[in-house]
């Protein structure tokens, strides 16, 4: 079930809004939890357990770790019970993100000797990239004595499995959300400001990813071989477009939706479009995560109050991280890497020029961030090098190559092309503040509303592409 679906917006919400607000405040994160668990089994069955599991295990040493009432307790044990549930936790992430994908290298390796491992499939539960991530959050915090561990399993299991967040982010630290925990505020004023962020992301989501989709699926049915240079770069376009309407719809969807539960969770893009350089994308794009890296990993590691080599290492291990955690397979290590290089270039090279540029910084950015975007999509490495064979066709283009799925496409697409362009830029933002109480914006959103629940009701079911990660 997903935010964008007629059984999650005309059956599960509502029934859930009605029982969340009638429940007496004592109750109310009850509610949550039962309507969270519920909406995972919903869209994951059994593998309800492992969430669970997860939830129960990291509550049970969130107190160990915390130590008090424990008098005999040292530093040295309580490190040694956040290793221990460290180690599970990504345990549990290796387990069933990675298996496949260490078996399949290991069995390159193992062909020079004529054996071979069966092949391991696993199912991967929706969120645990994210429910992981927020327990070794709430882990650490708790060891560094920023926060107190949840005084009950409900509170802490409402915290890990609460659902607007659950599946696909925001990744909230437990500290940040506290509050909303223990003193909720709902008011018909937050119950309406998140009801019109709910539909902006719903906006986003259906009306420009999904038919931002729709043209670069068109790609692939061409063949990448058979499309020309134009085409193949309104394609890397509009996969850029789908990725951050689609991402950043489901942000605004579940900003709205905490919003209208009495919390309000971290906003997740800044409008990284416009972005003046590489290193300001990633400050822009997927906050919640840039975040948790700096906080946990790159931060601890000596993050650049060291010397070179050393701020080059941290960064290196930060992105090659943030490559594996988007996905098991080497197009997403490649992916990683290259920001890494184009990180390490602007800090000890280019950046100081770009600064000081108004327009070039920006075209720096429109020209490298599809680049990047079409080595995230394809895990086929063979297909990431014809589709750059596309786009710098310098050996020159086969003689069945023309530019008419350009000008077809183009001609389909280039009002929604336009709005894309529109809506990255920072002024949208502004306008949409200014004027968000006037009846003017609530009709436009309630033209949205009513245009997304046609295209939901006439399409097939679209997934958010970050649930897969």
């Amino acid at each position: 079930m997903v935010f964008s679906s007629i059984d999650f917006i005309f059956r599960f919400l509502p029934l859930f809004l009605i029982g969340y607000y009638i429940a007496p405040k004592n109750y109310k994160n009850l509610i949550l939890l039962i309507g969270s668990l519920i909406f995972y089994a919903w869209g994951d069955g059994w593998y309800l357990l492992i969430l669970l599991l997860s939830v129960f295990v990291n509550f049970i040493f969130g107190k160990l770790i915390e130590g008090h009432g424990q008098q005999n307790q040292t530093q040295k044990t309580r490190l040694t019970f956040l290793w221990v549930i460290v180690a599970f936790n990504f345990a549990l992430l290796v387990l069933f993100k990675y298996t496949g994908f260490l078996v399949e290298n290991l069995n390159v390796l193992l062909k020079l000797f004529n054996v071979q491992l069966p092949a391991a499939n696993m199912h991967l539960p929706l969120g645990i990239s994210y429910f992981t991530f927020m327990t070794v959050s709430y882990q650490v915090d708790v060891y560094r004595r920023e926060i107190h561990a949840a005084n009950n399993i409900v509170t802490f299991g409402t915290y890990v499995t609460m659902f607007p967040k659950l599946i696909s982010g925001p990744i909230t630290e437990y500290g940040e959300i506290v509050n909303g925990l223990y003193f909720k505020k709902i008011s018909l004023d937050n119950i309406e400001n998140g009801l019109q962020t709910f539909i902006l992301g719903l906006g986003a989501k259906t009306i420009l990813a999904d038919n931002m989709g729709t043209l670069w699926a068109g790609m692939s049915r061409y063949g990448y071989e058979s499309i020309s240079c134009p085409y193949a770069w309104l394609g890397a376009i509009s996969y850029s477009f789908q990725l951050y309407f689609d991402f950043f719809g489901y942000s605004l969807m579940a900003i709205g939706i905490g919003r209208m539960l009495g919390f309000e969770l971290p906003k997740n893009f800044d409008h990284p479009y416009a972005s003046g350089s590489i290193s300001e994308f990633w400050r822009r794009w997927h906050i919640t995560l840039g975040k948790w890296f700096k906080k946990y990993i790159y931060f601890p590691l000596g993050g650049s109050r060291c010397s070179t080599i050393k701020i080059v290492r941290n960064t290196f291990l930060v992105w090659a991280f943030t490559g594996l955690w988007h996905g098991a397979s080497w197009n997403f290590i490649l992916w990683g890497i290259i920001f890494f290089g184009l990180i390490m270039l602007e800090r000890f090279c280019i950046g100081k020029y770009l600064a000081r540029t108004h327009v070039l910084k920006h075209v720096y950015v429109c020209f490298l961030i599809p680049l990047t975007w079409i080595v995230f999509a394809m895990r086929d490495i063979g297909d990431i090098g014809i589709y750059f064979s596309r786009l710098f066709p310098f050996r020159g283009s086969p003689d069945f190559v023309t530019t008419k799925d350009f000008w077809n496409a183009l001609g389909n697409y280039w009002q929604l092309l336009v709005a894309c362009v529109f809506f990255c830029l920072p002024v949208t933002e502004k306008i949409y503040n200014r004027f968000k109480d006037s009846i003017v914006i609530k009709v436009i959103l309630l033209i949205i509303f009513v245009f997304s629940m046609i295209i939901v009701n006439t399409s097939t079911n679209n997934p958010f592409m970050y649930s897969r990660f």
